[in-house]
């Protein structure tokens, strides 16, 4: 299955370090199976960690058993469009990488919210922290 991302173009890799994606391949594809729809390739800030472990989405601590390493400020990771939209309205959104986010996050999030928070994501990322 071919998959877009939100430009229309070809989807570009989100992140191999962690290896992140529903499918754990380093992309946000997403295919029928995934009914969360882990389509937003975000750049994690400390806000928007602290946000979502708020709201009982624990994005910090590994979980082994679900081949979660745990993510830290400048990890780059497909979240589900519903949970970065909900950071969004609480004034938490992630950087958003265009280019690797799935199409398929249009459904949830209109895509002017996307550019808002687009980024280049700088080869040294600590400075998102």
């Amino acid at each position: 299955m071919d998959e877009r991302n939100v430009l229309g173009g070809p989807l570009e890799p989100c992140g191999n370090d962690p290896v992140t994606g529903f499918m754990r391949d380093g992309s946000c594809r997403c295919g029928p199976e995934d009914a969360g729809l882990h389509a937003v390739c975000a750049v994690m800030t400390t806000e928007f960690l602290e946000q979502q472990r708020s709201v009982g989405n624990d994005l910090s601590t590994p979980r082994p058993e679900w081949f979660f390493p745990g993510l830290t400020p400048g990890d780059r990771w497909c979240v589900v469009a519903a949970r970065w939209l909900q950071a969004y309205d609480a004034g938490a959104a992630a950087p958003v990488v265009l280019a690797s986010t799935n199409q398929r996050a249009l459904e949830i999030i209109p895509i002017e919210l996307l550019r808002e928070h687009s980024v280049d994501v700088p080869g040294d990322a600590s400075s998102l922290a």
